[in-house]
Protein backbone atom coordinates (compact mmCIF):
# COMPACT_ATOMS: atom_id res chain seq x y z
CA UNK A 1 0.00 0.00 0.00
CA UNK A 2 1.40 3.46 -0.95
CA UNK A 3 2.15 5.70 1.44
CA UNK A 4 1.90 10.22 0.82
CA UNK A 5 5.15 11.55 0.67
CA UNK A 6 5.64 13.97 3.19
CA UNK A 7 3.93 17.14 3.82
CA UNK A 8 1.12 15.93 1.55
CA UNK A 9 -2.47 15.96 2.37
CA UNK A 10 -4.27 13.12 1.86
CA UNK A 11 -7.73 12.85 1.05
CA UNK A 12 -10.25 9.67 1.62
CA UNK A 13 -13.82 9.29 2.01
CA UNK A 14 -15.54 7.45 5.13
CA UNK A 15 -19.22 8.74 5.31
CA UNK A 16 -18.83 11.46 3.43
CA UNK A 17 -16.32 12.83 5.51
CA UNK A 18 -12.85 13.64 4.78
CA UNK A 19 -9.44 12.26 6.43
CA UNK A 20 -5.65 13.50 6.19
CA UNK A 21 -2.46 12.00 7.52
CA UNK A 22 0.93 13.31 6.55
CA UNK A 23 3.90 10.55 7.18
CA UNK A 24 7.02 10.25 5.66
CA UNK A 25 8.04 5.99 5.27
CA UNK A 26 11.72 5.57 6.93
CA UNK A 27 14.35 4.85 4.56
CA UNK A 28 15.54 2.20 5.20
CA UNK A 29 12.14 0.44 6.19
CA UNK A 30 11.71 -0.27 9.58
CA UNK A 31 12.23 -3.87 10.42
CA UNK A 32 8.47 -5.94 11.86
CA UNK A 33 8.06 -2.88 13.78
CA UNK A 34 5.69 -3.24 16.65
CA UNK A 35 2.88 -0.11 17.33
CA UNK A 36 3.06 1.52 20.49
CA UNK A 37 0.20 4.03 21.03
CA UNK A 38 -1.32 6.45 24.20
CA UNK A 39 -3.37 9.42 23.99
CA UNK A 40 -4.28 12.16 26.29
CA UNK A 41 -7.14 12.48 28.29
CA UNK A 42 -10.02 10.14 29.63
CA UNK A 43 -7.76 7.15 28.50
CA UNK A 44 -4.43 8.43 30.65
CA UNK A 45 -5.03 8.42 34.40
CA UNK A 46 -2.59 10.31 36.20
CA UNK A 47 -0.51 10.79 32.75
CA UNK A 48 0.90 7.61 33.04
CA UNK A 49 0.21 5.97 29.73
CA UNK A 50 1.60 8.97 28.09
CA UNK A 51 4.36 9.15 30.74
CA UNK A 52 5.34 5.93 29.16
CA UNK A 53 4.93 6.10 25.77
CA UNK A 54 7.32 9.60 25.99
CA UNK A 55 10.21 8.00 28.18
CA UNK A 56 10.37 5.68 25.39
CA UNK A 57 10.70 7.65 22.82
CA UNK A 58 13.24 10.36 24.42
CA UNK A 59 15.37 7.29 25.66
CA UNK A 60 15.32 5.53 21.76
CA UNK A 61 15.87 8.63 20.24
CA UNK A 62 12.63 8.45 18.18
CA UNK A 63 11.76 10.42 15.07
CA UNK A 64 9.02 12.23 13.78
CA UNK A 65 7.74 10.81 10.65
CA UNK A 66 4.10 12.20 10.18
CA UNK A 67 0.97 13.68 11.96
CA UNK A 68 -2.60 13.48 11.61
CA UNK A 69 -4.42 16.75 10.55
CA UNK A 70 -6.43 17.86 13.72
CA UNK A 71 -9.40 19.81 11.58
CA UNK A 72 -11.60 17.13 11.34
CA UNK A 73 -11.15 14.88 14.37
CA UNK A 74 -11.23 17.48 17.23
CA UNK A 75 -13.45 19.98 18.41
CA UNK A 76 -11.26 23.05 19.59
CA UNK A 77 -13.90 24.17 22.05
CA UNK A 78 -13.02 20.80 24.19
CA UNK A 79 -9.45 20.56 22.69
CA UNK A 80 -8.12 24.08 22.37
CA UNK A 81 -4.63 25.20 20.87
CA UNK A 82 -2.21 26.42 22.53
CA UNK A 83 -1.02 30.12 22.06
CA UNK A 84 2.54 31.65 23.47
CA UNK A 85 2.50 35.63 23.66
CA UNK A 86 5.61 35.23 26.04
CA UNK A 87 8.02 34.70 22.57
CA UNK A 88 8.45 36.78 19.17
CA UNK A 89 7.35 35.63 17.50
CA UNK A 90 3.86 34.68 18.94
CA UNK A 91 2.98 30.71 18.25
CA UNK A 92 -0.19 28.93 18.33
CA UNK A 93 0.47 25.05 18.35
CA UNK A 94 -3.09 22.98 17.37
CA UNK A 95 -3.53 19.81 18.82
CA UNK A 96 -2.47 17.26 16.88
CA UNK A 97 -1.03 13.47 16.82
CA UNK A 98 2.50 12.79 16.42
CA UNK A 99 3.77 9.26 14.88
CA UNK A 100 7.41 8.49 15.59
CA UNK A 101 9.67 5.96 14.23
CA UNK A 102 12.20 3.96 16.66
CA UNK A 103 15.41 2.00 15.44
CA UNK A 104 16.41 -0.51 17.86
CA UNK A 105 20.25 -1.22 17.18
CA UNK A 106 20.81 -5.29 17.25
CA UNK A 107 17.60 -5.94 17.43
CA UNK A 108 14.90 -7.68 14.93
CA UNK A 109 12.23 -5.24 15.32
CA UNK A 110 11.93 -1.75 15.48
CA UNK A 111 9.22 0.42 16.77
CA UNK A 112 6.01 2.91 16.10
CA UNK A 113 4.96 5.28 18.79
CA UNK A 114 1.72 7.12 18.07
CA UNK A 115 0.60 9.84 21.14
CA UNK A 116 -1.93 12.82 21.04
CA UNK A 117 -4.85 13.79 22.70
CA UNK A 118 -7.90 11.80 22.46
CA UNK A 119 -9.93 12.79 19.36
CA UNK A 120 -13.10 14.07 19.51
CA UNK A 121 -14.97 13.12 16.74
CA UNK A 122 -15.10 10.45 13.95
CA UNK A 123 -13.65 7.73 15.75
CA UNK A 124 -14.36 4.79 13.32
CA UNK A 125 -12.30 7.20 10.33
CA UNK A 126 -9.32 8.04 12.67
CA UNK A 127 -8.92 4.81 13.34
CA UNK A 128 -9.24 3.29 10.05
CA UNK A 129 -6.79 5.89 9.30
CA UNK A 130 -4.07 4.63 10.96
CA UNK A 131 -4.41 1.09 11.21
CA UNK A 132 -3.81 1.39 7.31
CA UNK A 133 -0.91 3.81 7.83
CA UNK A 134 1.07 1.41 10.46
CA UNK A 135 0.09 -1.70 8.21
CA UNK A 136 1.33 -0.12 5.24
CA UNK A 137 4.76 0.22 7.27
CA UNK A 138 5.22 -3.52 8.10
CA UNK A 139 3.05 -3.45 11.25
CA UNK A 140 1.94 -6.88 12.66
CA UNK A 141 1.70 -6.31 16.33
CA UNK A 142 -0.56 -3.04 17.94
CA UNK A 143 -0.01 -2.00 21.64
CA UNK A 144 -1.94 0.30 23.03
CA UNK A 145 -1.61 1.77 26.61
CA UNK A 146 -4.06 3.31 29.23
CA UNK A 147 -4.61 4.18 32.74
CA UNK A 148 -7.78 4.02 34.83
CA UNK A 149 -8.29 5.65 37.83
CA UNK A 150 -9.10 3.03 40.67
CA UNK A 151 -9.53 2.39 44.11
CA UNK A 152 -5.76 1.21 44.59
CA UNK A 153 -3.05 2.09 47.38
CA UNK A 154 -0.04 3.67 46.11
CA UNK A 155 2.18 2.20 48.68
CA UNK A 156 1.66 -1.04 46.60
CA UNK A 157 3.27 -2.43 43.21
CA UNK A 158 1.10 -1.63 40.30
CA UNK A 159 -0.69 -5.27 38.79
CA UNK A 160 -1.59 -4.41 34.94
CA UNK A 161 -4.77 -5.12 33.25
CA UNK A 162 -4.21 -6.47 30.25
CA UNK A 163 -6.19 -7.94 26.93
CA UNK A 164 -4.32 -9.95 23.99
CA UNK A 165 -5.50 -11.43 20.73
CA UNK A 166 -2.45 -14.06 21.71
CA UNK A 167 -1.64 -15.39 25.35
CA UNK A 168 1.87 -16.00 24.44
CA UNK A 169 2.58 -12.02 23.95
CA UNK A 170 2.07 -11.42 27.24
CA UNK A 171 2.81 -14.45 29.01
CA UNK A 172 5.07 -14.13 32.23
CA UNK A 173 3.43 -10.40 33.61
CA UNK A 174 1.98 -9.91 36.67
CA UNK A 175 -1.51 -8.90 35.11
CA UNK A 176 -5.65 -9.38 35.48
CA UNK A 177 -8.07 -9.98 33.04
CA UNK A 178 -10.32 -7.40 32.38
CA UNK A 179 -13.78 -7.67 33.61
CA UNK A 180 -15.17 -4.21 32.45
CA UNK A 181 -18.34 -3.27 30.76
CA UNK A 182 -19.35 -0.02 29.41
CA UNK A 183 -18.10 3.48 27.45
CA UNK A 184 -14.71 3.26 26.22
CA UNK A 185 -12.07 5.60 24.87
CA UNK A 186 -10.02 6.05 21.76
CA UNK A 187 -7.61 2.85 23.24
CA UNK A 188 -10.50 0.56 23.93
CA UNK A 189 -11.43 1.22 19.81
CA UNK A 190 -8.03 0.70 18.31
CA UNK A 191 -7.22 -2.16 19.92
CA UNK A 192 -10.76 -4.11 18.59
CA UNK A 193 -10.26 -2.96 15.35
CA UNK A 194 -6.36 -3.90 15.07
CA UNK A 195 -7.76 -7.27 16.52
CA UNK A 196 -10.91 -7.12 13.77
CA UNK A 197 -7.76 -7.08 11.16
CA UNK A 198 -5.80 -10.29 12.40
CA UNK A 199 -3.07 -7.87 13.66
CA UNK A 200 -1.66 -8.98 17.44
CA UNK A 201 -3.36 -6.54 19.46
CA UNK A 202 -2.25 -5.84 22.89
CA UNK A 203 -3.64 -3.70 25.40
CA UNK A 204 -1.99 -2.92 28.68
CA UNK A 205 -4.15 -0.87 31.22
CA UNK A 206 -2.57 0.74 34.97
CA UNK A 207 -4.58 1.25 37.69
CA UNK A 208 -3.64 4.95 39.57
CA UNK A 209 -4.54 5.95 42.76
CA UNK A 210 -8.13 7.70 41.85
CA UNK A 211 -6.59 9.89 45.56
CA UNK A 212 -3.63 10.84 44.25
CA UNK A 213 -4.79 12.12 40.35
CA UNK A 214 -3.86 15.56 40.02
CA UNK A 215 0.05 13.90 40.18
CA UNK A 216 2.00 11.62 36.98
CA UNK A 217 1.92 8.37 38.80
CA UNK A 218 5.08 7.10 37.92
CA UNK A 219 4.34 3.78 39.46
CA UNK A 220 2.03 3.17 37.06
CA UNK A 221 4.24 4.10 34.23
CA UNK A 222 6.65 2.05 35.47
CA UNK A 223 4.02 -1.34 34.98
CA UNK A 224 3.41 0.23 31.42
CA UNK A 225 7.15 0.15 30.83
CA UNK A 226 7.86 -3.40 32.20
CA UNK A 227 4.67 -4.52 29.89
CA UNK A 228 6.65 -2.95 27.10
CA UNK A 229 9.21 -4.52 27.81
CA UNK A 230 7.47 -7.68 27.64
CA UNK A 231 5.34 -7.20 24.55
CA UNK A 232 7.80 -5.60 22.42
CA UNK A 233 11.39 -7.20 23.45
CA UNK A 234 12.77 -3.78 23.41
CA UNK A 235 14.99 -2.98 26.46
CA UNK A 236 14.08 0.12 28.71
CA UNK A 237 16.24 1.56 30.87
CA UNK A 238 13.84 2.04 33.54
CA UNK A 239 15.95 3.87 36.80
CA UNK A 240 15.07 7.02 36.19
CA UNK A 241 11.35 6.07 36.71
CA UNK A 242 11.84 4.05 39.49
CA UNK A 243 13.71 7.11 41.57
CA UNK A 244 10.44 9.14 39.97
CA UNK A 245 7.96 6.19 41.31
CA UNK A 246 9.73 6.76 45.06
CA UNK A 247 9.42 10.39 44.91
CA UNK A 248 5.89 9.70 44.09
CA UNK A 249 5.05 7.28 46.81
CA UNK A 250 6.97 9.66 49.21
CA UNK A 251 5.45 12.90 48.35
CA UNK A 252 1.89 10.94 48.78
CA UNK A 253 2.80 9.50 52.08
CA UNK A 254 3.48 12.64 53.59
CA UNK A 255 0.15 14.04 52.35
CA UNK A 256 -1.71 11.14 53.91
CA UNK A 257 0.57 11.19 56.96
CA UNK A 258 -1.29 14.54 57.58
CA UNK A 259 -4.38 13.74 57.82
CA UNK A 260 -6.35 10.49 60.02
CA UNK A 261 -9.17 10.24 57.71
CA UNK A 262 -7.00 10.28 54.83
CA UNK A 263 -4.65 7.72 56.63
CA UNK A 264 -8.13 5.70 57.12
CA UNK A 265 -8.96 5.58 53.81
CA UNK A 266 -5.46 4.24 52.49
CA UNK A 267 -5.27 1.52 55.23
CA UNK A 268 -8.50 0.11 54.06
CA UNK A 269 -7.29 0.32 50.46
CA UNK A 270 -3.87 -1.72 51.02
CA UNK A 271 -6.49 -4.22 53.57
CA UNK A 272 -8.65 -4.50 49.92
CA UNK A 273 -5.29 -5.06 47.93
CA UNK A 274 -3.47 -6.89 50.27
CA UNK A 275 -7.03 -9.42 50.55
CA UNK A 276 -7.43 -9.08 46.46
CA UNK A 277 -10.59 -7.79 47.47
CA UNK A 278 -11.30 -4.70 45.27
CA UNK A 279 -14.95 -3.88 46.16
CA UNK A 280 -14.41 -0.70 47.89
CA UNK A 281 -17.88 0.35 48.24
CA UNK A 282 -17.82 1.09 51.85
CA UNK A 283 -14.46 3.36 51.67
CA UNK A 284 -14.90 7.24 52.48
CA UNK A 285 -14.32 9.80 49.12
CA UNK A 286 -11.04 10.56 47.86
CA UNK A 287 -12.11 14.21 47.33
CA UNK A 288 -10.10 15.17 50.40
CA UNK A 289 -6.92 13.62 49.51
CA UNK A 290 -7.08 15.19 46.09
CA UNK A 291 -7.29 18.38 47.50
CA UNK A 292 -4.50 18.21 50.08
CA UNK A 293 -2.09 16.48 47.44
CA UNK A 294 -2.84 19.42 45.15
CA UNK A 295 -2.09 22.19 48.43
CA UNK A 296 0.89 20.24 48.95
CA UNK A 297 2.51 20.36 45.57
CA UNK A 298 1.48 24.10 45.24
CA UNK A 299 3.50 24.43 48.58
CA UNK A 300 6.24 22.64 46.76
CA UNK A 301 5.92 24.73 43.68
CA UNK A 302 5.11 21.50 41.56
CA UNK A 303 2.82 21.72 38.66
CA UNK A 304 0.18 19.01 38.90
CA UNK A 305 -0.64 17.56 34.94
CA UNK A 306 -3.41 18.93 32.84
CA UNK A 307 -6.27 15.99 32.71
CA UNK A 308 -5.70 16.45 28.75
CA UNK A 309 -4.38 18.38 26.33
Amino acid sequence: MPLPAANRRRTCHHGGMSESLSITPPDPPLRDPVVITAFRGWNDAASAATAAIATVGEQMGAERIGTVDPEDFYDFQVTRPIIDLTTEPHTLTWPEVEISAVRIPGGTRDLILIMGGEPSMRWPTFCTMLLDAVQALGCRRFVTLGALLADVPHTRDVTLTVMSTEESLVSGLDMRPPGYRGPTGIVGVLHLMAAQRGLEAVSLWAPASHYAAGVVNHKAELALLDGIMRVTGATIDTEAVRHAAAEFEEQVDQVVASDPRLQQLVEQLEQSADEDRMDASDLPSGDELVAELERFLRERGDTPPPASL
